[in-house]
């Protein structure tokens, strides 16, 4: 199961760097359950629809940054791991948070509550 969920994490930050918007949505399709939700201290989202434009909005706000993903751990249907957003290849992040993400019994994200850990002019 950790593979499974390891493989279901790349595949979630892979939306987050993905900026062709069909593109973007495919992945978003077939990655995430269609009532998922999507939790952190600055937005709270439901459904796909909500993921991608919570995303587009992400992408627009950092414009050229990369999502860099860190270490996951996993168990069950629960993974938990790091994420640096930031212009790539630069020494030092500009964003760092730490998410939780869970999986429904088909193997798609039911849920994803994140932490942000250093932001910009915090």
């Amino acid at each position: 199961m950790a593979d499974n969920l390891r493989h279901l994490v790349e595949r979630y930050l892979a939306a987050w760097n993905e900026t062709d918007p069909a593109a973007r949505r495919k992945l978003i399709d077939e990655a995430w359950a269609e009532d998922g939700r999507y939790t952190d201290p600055l937005a709270s989202v439901t459904g796909r629809a909500g993921v991608d434009a919570l995303i587009g909005a992400a992408q627009a706000q950092f414009a050229g940054m990369e999502f860099t993903l860190g270490p996951v751990d996993a168990h069950h249907d629960i993974a938990r791991f790091t994420w640096h957003l930031g212009p790539a290849g630069a020494p030092e992040p500009l964003v760092i948070g730490f998410d939780v993400l869970v999986a429904d019994a088909d193997g798609r994200i039911a849920s994803v509550f994140g932490f942000l850990d250093r932001v910009p002019g915090a």
